[in-house]
């Protein structure tokens, strides 16, 4: 496994980090993960900055949007002084929410009350859309992509994470046991999980209609953000 020595996080600009375990006994078998698999997504989910508490997952995505639009700062800093890019977050991106907020142009929606499939939200209506570690969740994540490339203008990216087992196919849940992602011992639905993507998932966004789709390492294997490009 390659690891970053960060020596800044790419949202706050914070240079100490903290480390702790997230999955449980029974998301690792239901997920059948082996060590290793374990191993980067712990790293994945619980390396965090210890000033904004944004995990390696959500700095891999400041990180891709900071790419997108060749900014060198801070996401803060993007985000404080780039008032021209119109930002959808679709649910919280971890904590990277309050920092989006600070755009003039963010718009921040939620389940249930917007649902991914069907956005009630105009065509053509953001420059970019985020989303982080929500699509496995949607029923048909095609459908949902789809939608968020309606919402984009032209030349609009959507940049989003998944949790992505890299030595396997994307694969649907459907017809095996419920799992849920979220807390041990909490089942809401939710974080019921329906898709398990694994090194293809770059190909949903495509079939969603997007004409490309860039995947971004930020570290290999536990930070991987992709960028479909409407």
């Amino acid at each position: 496994m390659t690891q970053h020595t960060l020596s800044e996080c790419p949202v706050c600009g914070n240079n100490t980090f903290l480390s702790h375990e997230v999955l449980w006994p029974e998301l690792v078998s239901s997920w059948q993960l082996c060590e290793h698999e374990v191993n980067y997504i712990n790293r994945q989910q619980g390396f965090h900055c210890s000033s904004c508490h944004n995990n390696l997952r959500s700095m891999g995505l400041a990180s891709a949007i900071k790419k997108e639009f060749s900014f060198t700062g801070t996401l803060d800093e993007f985000c404080k002084n780039t008032s021209r890019v119109s930002i959808l977050e679709i649910n919280r991106a971890g904590n990277l929410t309050s920092f989006l907020n600070k755009s003039q142009a963010h718009r921040l929606i939620e389940y249930p009350e917007f649902d991914m499939e069907n956005l009630d939200i105009p065509s053509g209506s953001f420059d970019l859309v985020i989303h982080s570690d929500t699509l496995e969740h949607v029923p048909n994540p095609k459908r949902g992509l789809s939608e968020c490339r309606r919402v984009l203008k032209e030349n609009g990216a959507c940049i989003f994470t998944v949790p992505i087992i890299v030595d396997r196919f994307t694969r649907s849940r459907s017809g095996l046991p419920p799992s849920y992602h979220g807390q041990s011992g909490v089942l809401a639905n939710d974080q019921l999980v329906h898709t398990e993507f694994g090194a293809d998932a770059w190909l949903t966004p495509i079939k969603a209609g997007f004409s490309s789709c860039e995947v971004y390492v930020f570290e290999y294997p536990a930070a991987i953000v992709l960028i479909a490009r409407k």
